[in-house]
Order: C-alpha cells, then structure tokens, then sequence
C-alpha cells in the first residue's frame, strides 16, 4: 500500500486496528514510535546499484492499556512527518514485533489494516545461475496439478 492509499483508508475509517495474515491482531494499545522516509542505496549480488524507498512506521505496544490511537491521530502524525522529513508516496513498510522485528507490508481487507508478510529474494537470477520456478497456478489452485504434468 501507498503512503496516499493509507490517508484516503485513514479518513474513512473510524477504528484503527491492525492485524498479522494469520488473523492475530495488534494489542489495541499499541502507540506508533516512529514514523519516516527511508532511501536504501545498495549494490545487488549481480553488481547491480539499485536504490529503494519506503515510507516506514513502527507499532509498538506496552502496559499502557489505555491507550487507542484513532484514525484522525495518525492522519495527524502523518501530516507532521510530511512537513518535518521529505516524504515520497511510494510503498509502506510496517515494523512490529515478532520472534524478532519484523518487516511488514500494508494492506487493507475493508475493516483492518493487514500487515502482509515479506520474503527475501535475489535480485540478480540471471547473474548468479538461478532458474526461476515456474508453476502454473491455477491448476495449482484447482488441485489438478499432476506429478510429471509440467505445472509443478
């Protein structure tokens, strides 16, 4: 999701909750503790220089059970950012605590903010010998995909 999808979500909505893919959702106490614009400037293991941008934001929550963040509180929070630090509307990266700090998209099911899982990937296949998988997903989907059929 864009930084511009999420303010039009912001002012529609009248809650603000979150929850993981695996229908598990944010304490609804959570604060936002940081909230900007990040340029990731890299070189990619094909010697590719590459630069990416994200808006990020992380959720955090604690013992302070009173508290609720609403929606008009974070278009507020959102505004300021945009006036204090550059900020692009490019895609949406969320940081909230699993096993470990976890790296979240953003995406909305209607009612809750989703935070969608991530994957790690290469970003040179065709510099380091990798052949992509290739499937066919709706006979994946359907269940007909057969051993030796060529789509698995």
């Amino acid at each position: 999701m864009k930084l511009s999808t999420l303010k039009v979500k912001l002012a529609e909505a009248e809650t603000l909750d979150f929850r993981l893919e695996n229908g598990t959702f944010v304490p609804k106490h959570f604060h936002i503790t940081e909230f900007g614009f990040q340029t990731k400037h890299f070189i990619d293991c094909g010697g590719t220089v590459r630069e990416d941008q994200k808006v990020t934001f992380q959720l955090w929550y604690s013992t302070d059970y009173e508290h609720r963040l609403k929606p008009q509180k974070l278009l507020n929070i959102i505004r300021l950012a945009e006036r204090k630090v550059e900020i692009a509307d490019v895609e949406i990266e969320v940081e909230y605590q699993t096993e470990s700090i976890g790296k979240f998209g953003l995406d909305f099911d209607g009612e809750n903010f989703v935070l969608t899982t991530t994957q790690t990937a290469c970003l040179a296949e065709d510099q380091c010998g990798i052949t992509p998988k290739v499937t066919n997903v709706v006979e994946e989907k359907q269940g007909c995909c057969t051993p030796g059929g060529g789509c698995c």
